[in-house]
């Protein structure tokens, strides 16, 4: 492993408003900034009320004028729902503004419900479908302009921004490694083909002019507290919000419970515990374990730590022990 990085959803509270979210947002980077982390990802998500970042370069903009090392980083904008050349005058702008500092990734999902989905694209039925052209005008945007070239990207052009593909199947690892980008797998909610994903891309992987060998991601959810049975209890936010969107309910997220067994029935609790079972959930050691043991399975290159808490300081403390365990393993 060679670095580690924070996955941040901007998460609305019960009772609270995405001001509030997108302000706790901007502490938690400060704070990841001293804590080691080298990548703070923002992903594109709308029609939830529990998450902020819907318009991610606006929200990565807000961070980056708060911190000063920390890259940002899109995890991710969901292509299809957008023009190539708006992402890239976007980023552009972003990376204008805070050189060496930004990263794109993209994913190919709606990160949305069908009918808020049809709102968003160009053409519903057809976007995802052009996902890879897409991927390849974008990179056209960045790339230093060519004698003639028509349309181009004002700030973008020649900024040469890192793309990412992201992904929670095996097509984007597949893609990625045809078109030798860096690879971030959604383990973290979507876990059932990480190991093949990684495998293939590694496998598949032809090395670019960005990129002469793999590079792969993957995000696990870290509840760490100072006691293990409060750490148990902070997950229980993420696993109450998965019921309810199961249930086709989504809202902002509850504070946690001290039995989880309330939360939802057993077939409920058994499809969740298989949607979050890439979870290191305890103390500092028991958390260093269990990132242990991932690591060693997948020999990922970076880590992303996310984790959906209720109370912010018991986020920030959460974010902070799983640094601990990660700086150990990277300074080791």
């Amino acid at each position: 492993m060679r670095a580690f990085s924070l996955l941040d959803l901007s998460p609305i509270t019960e009772g609270s408003d995405a001001r509030t979210a997108l302000m706790n947002s901007l502490d938690l980077a400060q704070h990841a900034e001293r804590f080691g982390y080298r990548r703070y990802w923002m992903a594109e998500h709308h029609n939830m009320t529990g998450v902020a970042s819907a318009a991610t370069a606006v929200a990565l903009g807000y961070i980056a004028a708060g911190t000063d090392t920390i890259r940002i980083a899109a995890g991710g904008v969901m292509l299809p729902n957008h023009a190539p050349l708006v992402i890239a005058e976007q980023f552009g702008t972003l990376s204008a503004l805070y050189p060496d500092r930004v990263d794109l990734g993209l994913g190919r999902a709606p990160g949305t419900d069908g009918a808020t989905m049809t709102a968003l694209r160009r053409d519903p039925l057809h976007a995802a479908d052009q996902f890879p052209e897409d991927v390849r005008e974008l990179l056209h945007y960045f790339a230093p302009e060519k004698p003639g070239q028509r349309v181009r990207a004002v700030p973008g052009a020649g900024l040469e921004v890192p793309i990412w593909l992201l992904g929670s199947s095996l097509y984007s690892a597949q893609l990625a490694a045809a078109m030798g980008l860096p690879f971030a797998f959604a383990s973290h909610f979507a876990p059932a083909m990480l190991d093949q994903a990684l495998h293939l891309y590694r496998a598949q992987f032809k090395p670019s002019a960005s990129l002469s060998e793999p590079y792969a991601a993957a995000a696990i959810n870290v509840f760490a507290a100072d006691d293990g049975g409060e750490a148990r209890k902070l997950m229980t936010s993420i696993e109450q919000q998965f019921v309810a969107l199961r249930r086709g309910t989504p809202g902002q997220i509850k504070p946690p419970v001290d039995d989880p067994e309330t939360i939802a029935t057993p077939g409920e609790r058994m499809q969740v515990a298989q949607a979050l079972a890439e979870s290191a959930v305890g103390t500092r050691d028991t958390v260093a374990a269990w990132i242990d043991r991932f690591v060693e399975r997948t020999r990922v290159d970076e880590l992303i730590v996310t984790g959906a808490i209720y109370d912010h300081t018991a986020r920030l403390r959460s974010f902070e022990l799983a640094a601990e365990v990660l700086r150990e393993r990277i300074d080791g």
